[in-house]
This record gives C-alpha cells, structure tokens and sequence, in this order.
C-alpha cells in the first residue's frame, strides 16, 4: 500500500498547452523551469561522451581492413583470427553485465573513465603484439569498454541534457557508433593494421582529455545525496545565468519519492508494474541487432566479394549517406518524435534487405547479372542510411528515458546485455546462413526488421519534449 500511495505522488497530470510534474501532491509548471539553450559546457559534454562511442564503433569495424595484414605479419591461422575477432562480444557482454551497477555505484563521469583506460590499453596491447595472446587481450579489453559505452553514453547524455534537446544531442552521439565503422573501414584501407590500431586510440585520447573538464550527472548526484555538488553540476550545464530552482526540486522531489520505493535490485526490476519497460527494453535491442546490421559490418568484404563489387570503392560508396543521415536523423527526431523516426528508418532497413536479398537471388538465378554490383551498392546505400536515421540511436535513447532511477542500473545492465547477445548471435551466424542462401539470409533480416516496425508501432511510447522523471513516473504509475 505504502509503494502504491508513493507511486501515486508521482503522477503526470497534463493540462491544456503546458505539463507539470505533481510530487508530493504539488505541482510546478515546467516553463521556464528548464533551459532550452546549448550551453558550451552541455556541448564539451556531448563531445566527449561521442568519443567514447566512436571509439567503440570503431572497436566493431577495425577487425574487417586488419585482418589479411595480421594474419601475414603474426602468421595466425584463420582459426586464431576468427579468435581474436570474436573475443570482442565477450569482452562487451563481460561489460554490459555490469554498466548499470558501476554507473550506480561510482557515477557516470567515473564510469567514462574506467572504459577509456580499457579503451587506451586495449589499443596499445594490439599496436605492440608480437603473438596472438596480447592480440586477443587487447581485443577483449576494448570489448569490455565498449559494453561500458553502450549503457553509460546515453544514460549520462540522457541526463545532463534539456528535454527539448535530449533526442537531438543522443542521438548524433549514438550514431556515432555506425559512422565510425565505415571510417575504420575507409583508413583500413589505405593504412597498416598498427597504425589503424595507433589512429583509433585518438578519439580516447580526447575523451581522456574532456573528462577533465566535464560535470558528473546532476541526477545521479542528487540520487546519492549531494545537494551541493547536484547543484553546482546543474547550474554549469544549463548557463551560470539560468534559475534552475525549479528544475532541480523536480529532479530531488521525484528522486527522493522514487528510493523509498525500493534500491536498485535486479530482481526488483520483475516487478509487474516495470513489465512494459522491460519488454520495449529488450525489444528495442533485438530489433537494432536482428535487423542484420552486424552481418553488414562484420562482412562487408564478403558481401561485396559476392556481388563482384572492388571493396575500396565500395566502402566509400557505402560511407556517403551516413552523415547526412545522422544529421538529418537528430533534426526530425524532434520534429516528428522517436516512434515515428524509428518506425521510418526500421522500414528502410527492411527495404534495404529485401532488395539485398533480391539482388542475390536474381544473380542466383543468372538473372540480369550485370546490374547486380550497381544494385547490392544501391541497397546497401539504403539500409546504412536508415539504419544511421534511427535504429542506431533511438532505442539507446528510449531505453536511457523510460526506466526510473530505482531500477536503472538494473535495467539498463539486462538490456545492454540483450544488446551484445544479439550482436555474437548475428555475427555467429552469419556465415552459416550465407552458405544456406544469400538471397535467404537478407529476407531473413527483412522480416525482422518489418516486425520491429510493428512492435515499435503497438509498443514503444513516445518521450520527446518531456522531462525524464515525467516519463518515468507515467509509465510505472499506469501499470499499478
């Protein structure tokens, strides 16, 4: 009764033209109350978390141009390579296991440290491997960093940021993580693997650097019950001008009520009243990994091998489309709002399949097989881009929104995890489902990609333009 009475304090009643957060049984209107501006501290912020997710994207995408120069430099047979590029997904899952609960314990600035030291080791390790133990060591501790940046990015953009901006600022540094394949892909192959290994630790040499001068989150401060430095940390985000008053006793009522409820423990989380949170959590992560994307980045050599396309011209191909699309992807996700934007780019993913899977079936068939290099290039083309619009960042985004700081750290580990399961799973079989049917394999993806537009659709809430404790105490208050 006490938890239902607790819940109910913080209901999200919504008025004619304006939306207050009630705690406590009082309310206070949101205008004004947040700043909507882009302060240089909120961007050195931003910058510095995208570091770290383009330092993993680029963790995914090095194994691909480094392979033929690591295996004749160490002499690994492809058995000890196929090692070395899959010791990665244990490393990340290793990392996702515990993302939520170091983020609780030590906080998200501090959590950024720890995965940029396994970051920067992981990257010398490879640099001065003589055999393939140090290889695979220095692969694995890139792993574990990446599995950190998956959960601790977007939670801690999630919170330092305005709602206005928050789907904005999110979503560009997610979508870091796809871009920066494409550009390991491009460098890959025009530069050896030691330098490729020497030119990916830049971007964690640059978070190293920003860590210095950027704030801890403002909620997991005021969650641990450091009224000052909450304060402080809030007031730099948001410009030393802006009264912040209002915004911070909405983030301290909701975060004192929502403790008393319960402390972040696993098995609290299987609790019915988080049960839909939970399951557009992992739903969310399975459709970002089964709409095939890992099969696309892990083999993209051979898929261009298969369609008779030079792999330099097509990795530059491929790469032209992202940056517009991540631009355009962080303009409408405020304009139209995250489900929409989700269910668009999920379409094109599906688009993308089908088409692929077309292409290889009419080659199959000795069908107009000389379109076929011009046709795989086309689609591919549409899926990287839908893929970078939405399904890249966005459920990253949705998942750092709607779970309530009592059962985050939780949350946040099981569906980071989902997230790395689903990516070894792709990557596994991939090859095998090639050797089935080439044609088979992408209309396999396809129809995942068209059941996450239903899922999305029937499912998913839509969160843009409202604050996070807004979100979350909506969703857990209407599965009372």
């Amino acid at each position: 009764m006490e938890d239902e009475e607790l819940t109910e304090s913080l209901l999200v009643a919504q008025q004619p033209g304006n939306i207050r957060i009630i705690s406590n049984g009082v309310g206070s209107n949101d205008t004004g109350a947040i700043a909507s501006g882009v302060t240089g501290v909120l961007l050195l912020s931003a910058f510095v978390t995208a570091c770290s997710a383009f330092t993993g994207g680029f963790v995914v995408g090095y194994s691909a141009p480094a392979e033929s120069g690591i295996i004749a430099d160490l002499g690994l047979s492809t058995a000890e390579y196929s090692v070395f590029g899959s010791i990665m997904t244990i490393g990340g899952m290793i990392g996702a296991v515990i993302s939520g609960k170091l983020a609780d314990i030590i906080g998200h600035k501090y959590t950024l440290w720890i995965l940029d030291i396994f970051y920067i080791m992981g990257w010398l390790a490879i640099y001065f491997a003589k055999g393939a133990w140090l290889l695979d060591l220095g692969r694995l501790s890139l792993g574990f960093g990446f599995g950190l940046t998956c959960y601790v990015a977007p939670t801690y953009l999630s919170e330092i940021t305005p709602k206005n901006l928050r789907g904005g600022f999110t979503s560009v540094t997610m979508a870091m993580i796809p871009f920066s394949v494409t550009v390991a892909y491009l460098i890959g192959s025009v530069v050896n693997w030691r330098a490729l290994a020497l030119i990916g630790a830049i971007p964690s040499l640059l978070l190293l650097f920003g860590l210095f001068f950027i704030p801890e989150s403002p909620r997991w401060l005021a969650k641990i019950g450091q009224e000052k430095e909450f304060e402080a940390a809030l007031q730099r985000l948001r410009g030393k001008n802006v009264n912040t008053s209002e915004e911070a006793a909405d983030i301290k009522d909701y975060t004192e009520n929502i403790q008393q409820i319960s402390e972040d423990k696993i098995l609290h989380l299987f609790q019915q009243k988080y049960a839909y949170q939970l399951i557009v959590g992992i739903g969310l992560m399975v459709l970002q990994q089964f709409g095939g994307l890992n099969g696309f980045a892990f083999y993209m050599d051979e898929i261009f091998e298969l369609a008779g396309v030079p792999s330099i011209i097509g990795f530059i191909v491929v790469s032209i489309p992202e940056i517009p699309a991540i631009a355009l992807g962080s303009i409408l996700i405020e304009k139209f709002g995250r489900r929409t934007l989700l269910m668009i780019s999920a379409t094109g993913e599906c688009l993308g399949c089908v088409l692929t899977g077309l292409s290889f079936l009419l080659q199959s068939l000795n069908w107009w097989t000389e379109a076929t290099p011009t046709l795989v290039l086309s689609v591919i083309l549409v899926f990287k881009a839908s893929y970078s619009l939405g399904v890249g960042a966005i459920p990253w985004i949705i998942i750092s929104e709607i779970f309530p700081i009592n059962v985050k750290g939780s949350a946040g580990s099981i569906c980071n995890l989902v997230n790395w399961f689903c990516s070894w799973l792709v990557s596994y079989t991939f090859n095998f489902l090639v050797e089935w049917s080439s044609a088979g394999t992408f209309f396999l993806y396809a129809s995942m990609s068209g059941l996450g537009v239903l899922f999305t659709a029937k499912l998913v809430p839509e969160t843009r333009w409202r604050a996070l404790e807004e979100i979350q105490a909506s969703l857990t208050h209407n599965l009372q």
